[in-house]
């Protein structure tokens, strides 16, 4: 039976916030656990070496994985900007025999497993931690869900650097700046992704009729600016208040689906308009045919999603990966996903870390996200 352990401290020395966290997981695990994850904020980034090593010495753990990020959390708790580590842990034991796992870590445009080859897996999970300016998570994603389609893929970008250079990633003792780390684990590991993207529609789904890649030009006949400008003209104060903070569409995943309750979205960002050809810009390249809805993001939607999304989980360890913008900024106080999550899966170890993109599986693709919350559920 698998068993699992999550610590946090945020004792300012790192020397000491490590032997904290080891020995809360000692006490709840024991030694030598399958898989152990580190997460350190940036204040703790230049000591992330010596961290990875002592974890390693200390408790031993079969594959060590971990990335400094610009907040953390474990538990109820998260800890924003501040020095803190996190340290999740597992022992899967299937049948009283060791878990095949394999750790993994890539500079360039290919996963390979530790050992060299390019991964040859058709199933189980992928755990991801890779940095965002030289790691093409986009392609990655689109290469293995070609190559290997029934592996799901949860995890997140580290988020402490400003740029190339600026992240750290470990791999057992190993330090890197650039690339990605994680770990493969079998389908005997049983996980459930769970991503909440905490955006609501505005406004009707409406069917793209012109369009050039990211650029939307018509919406349903008419200028796809004109439809968004009349959008906004229905929408309440509030609703526009929201909306002037950053505008999102939904790009509906599923044709079939025909009222809104059933409709699954892809969230992209609206990143500009052109005025003189009335079109649209979005984050993701758009076909003609496909029916997008606009969205809002704001914190009770979000927080109206992940609760309902969690509800009726009963694992027995999570593992989050959210965005950095969805703290304190978006909630108004810390703790918002720790807490949901801690609290829907009855105070069962929680850890993960705050990311500058999210990865997970949405429709039956793995994506990469923003402003979401990716969350792997064990058990």
């Amino acid at each position: 039976m698998a068993r699992f352990a999550a610590a946090l401290s945020e004792h300012p020395l790192a020397t000491q916030a490590t032997g904290e966290i080891i020995g809360q997981v000692l006490e709840e695990l024991g030694p030598a656990p399958d898989l152990a994850i580190i997460f350190v904020t940036g204040p703790f980034g230049g000591a992330i070496e010596d961290i990875a090593r002592t974890v390693r010495s200390v408790l031993n753990p079969r594959v060590l994985i971990g990335a400094v990020a610009v907040s953390v959390l474990a538990g109820a708790r998260e800890v924003e900007d501040t020095p803190a580590i996190s340290l999740w842990a597992a022992r899967f034991d299937l049948d009283l025999e060791p878990v095949r796992l394999e750790a993994f870590r890539t500079g360039g445009d290919e996963i390979l497993i530790a050992g060299g080859g390019v991964i040859g897996r058709d199933s189980g999970t992928l755990i991801v931690l890779a940095d965002p300016f030289s790691f093409p998570t986009p392609e990655i994603l689109e290469h293995l869900g070609d190559a290997a389609p029934g592996v799901t893929i949860i995890g997140g970008l580290a988020s402490s650097g400003r740029g190339p250079g600026g992240n750290t990633l470990v791999l057992d003792d190993e330090r890197f700046t650039d690339g990605a780390v994680g770990v493969w684990l079998p389908p005997e590991v049983a996980i459930t992704p769970v991503v909440s993207q905490g955006c609501r529609p505005i406004g009707d789904a409406l069917t793209v009729t012109r369009s050039e890649r990211n650029v939307i030009y018509e919406l349903a006949g008419q200028p796809a600016l004109d439809r968004l400008m009349g959008l906004i003209e229905t929408l309440s104060a509030e609703d526009r208040t929201v909306a002037a903070k950053g505008l999102h569409v939904g790009i509906v995943l599923d044709e079939q689906s025909v009222d809104d309750a059933g409709r699954e979205f892809l969230i992209r960002g609206v990143v500009g308009a052109d005025r003189t050809a009335g079109a649209v810009a979005v984050s993701a390249d758009v076909d003609v045919g496909a029916t997008i809805q606009f969205q809002v993001r704001d914190a009770v939607s979000a927080h109206e999603q992940l609760g309902r999304l969690m509800t009726g989980r009963h694992p027995a360890s999570a593992l989050v990966f959210t965005a950095s913008e969805r703290g304190s900024s978006l909630f108004g106080q810390p703790n918002h996903d720790a807490s949901e999550v801690s609290s829907a899966i009855d105070g069962r170890p929680v850890a993960g870390m705050f990311c500058s993109g999210e990865i997970g599986p949405v429709g039956g693709k793995n994506r990469l996200h923003s402003l979401a919350a990716s969350i792997a559920l064990f058990g």
